[in-house]
């Protein structure tokens, strides 16, 4: 863990096989990460330009382009949950993600299928099942975990899609005799500022906060409705705009009780800044002020969140579709 007395992980958002060998199992001997993700996109960088897959897909060939896809990505998720075996028998960590197809977001019942079955597959006790948090999501986070599968709830942009997903584990976990699955809630920050810092320009409104307010609004909510197997996860904290530090998002959003799942140059820039101890949370008076200053200036924070998840969704289904055609 790495601030282990504030319970704040780091987790590697990447998956590459050769990365698992060499930099994975680096990251967690000098204890600088205690988990890992993964997603399409990711998934895509890797199957699609590094040479590691290019046996695999040959032997793969002639076989279907999702069976192919889930084969690579099976392998690559059971070496990572190999070597964060033994942080997942001692830490409340050592998980490894992977995400079921997106394109069945608005399907519970295929949802629900797919993630058995892939959880089937791997056939290890530290994954995590990630869902995309729609009204069937919801539906499927609910069955899953009251099955014992743990779950990363994803692409959530609103206190309300957080709300659900806590609903959600609350109602599975309600019936589960001894321990509970673990789920996290998976916050998307960095994308806020890269849509809105542009409309706020010229409005007094400071840029690079958005994303950083609206994840400690959700923050505030996981953590006061006091779920032991719930925690926040900060994700899609990679900086794009030259005018932050790298690891801008880490160092703000350095919070008790969370994890913050970052790209390896993020997570390497933090950690040469030595820091090791966590922040307060800033207070819910001041994120519900800043909210306030944007409804008087017009931004409709309801539509805000909307357009971000179509976005989310469509990158992660186009993604998805890159992978199939290019395997096909």
């Amino acid at each position: 863990m790495y601030i282990e007395d504030a319970k704040f992980s780091l987790w590697c958002d990447f998956i590459e096989r050769d990365f698992l060998s060499d930099g994975l199992n680096r990251l967690i001997d000098e204890k600088i990460v205690n988990g890992a993700t993964s997603n399409p996109s990711i998934f895509k960088n890797a199957f699609l330009t590094s040479p590691a897959y290019k046996d695999d897909i040959q032997k793969l060939k002639g076989k279907e382009p999702k069976e192919i896809y889930e084969t690579l990505a099976i392998k690559d998720i059971q070496t990572s949950a190999d070597l964060l075996e033994d942080l997942y028998k001692n830490s409340d960590d050592g998980f490894i993600s992977i995400e079921v197809d997106p394109t069945l977001c608005d399907d519970a019942k295929m949802t629900i299928e797919e993630a058995r079955r892939l959880h089937t597959a791997i056939d290890r006790e530290n994954v995590m099942i990630k869902i995309p948090a729609t009204d069937a999501g919801f539906i499927a986070m609910e069955q899953l975990i009251s099955e014992g599968i743990h779950i990363n709830a994803t692409l959530i942009f609103s206190p309300a899609q957080a709300k659900g997903c806590l609903d959600a584990f609350e109602k599975g976990s309600s019936d589960i005799s001894g321990a509970l699955p673990k789920a996290v809630i998976s916050v998307f920050v960095s994308r806020f500022d890269r849509k809105m810092d542009e409309a706020f320009f010229g409005r007094n409104i400071k840029k690079g906060l958005l994303g950083i307010i609206n994840a400690t609004k959700i923050y505030h909510d996981v953590q006061n409705r006091g779920l032991e197997n719930v925690r926040t996860l900060f994700a899609s904290t990679g900086v794009k705009d030259n005018a932050f530090v790298e690891d801008y998002y880490i160092t703000n959003l350095l919070l008790a009780n969370s994890i913050n799942t970052a790209p390896i140059d993020t997570i390497d820039a933090f950690v040469k800044t030595g820091i090791k101890e966590a922040k307060e949370p800033i207070d819910i008076d001041i994120v519900d002020g800043f909210y306030e200053v944007l409804e008087t200036q017009e931004f409709d924070m309801d539509a805000i969140y909307k357009e971000l998840m179509d976005e989310g969704l469509e990158a992660f289904k186009d993604a998805f579709a890159d992978i199939l055609k290019a395997l096909d």
